[in-house]
């Protein structure tokens, strides 16, 4: 299992922080956000990948990174500051 991460405004917008996602068919993060993005029109939108930055294990990520069973990938808005 991967335990899938949302944080800040991604996270309000689907209305949960977290879910698990069977590995077994899955290679890259780009192919979970898109596994996720399927479920329905809403979450394609928010997990939109031009809207999004990916962490895998605490480390941030591209989205051609290979993930694998028991990792932790985390989606989130890119942050600014001033």
């Amino acid at each position: 299992m991967i335990n899938v991460l949302f944080f800040a405004q991604v996270r309000e917008l689907l209305g949960t922080a977290s879910v698990q996602v069977d590995s077994a068919e899955l290679t890259t993060a780009a192919e979970l956000r898109a596994l996720l993005a399927s479920q329905n029109d809403k979450w394609a939108q928010v997990l939109d990948s031009d809207k999004l930055l990916v962490a895998i294990n605490q480390t941030m990520s591209q989205w051609h990174a290979t993930i694998k069973d028991g990792d932790e990938v985390a989606f989130f808005p890119p942050v600014t500051g001033g």
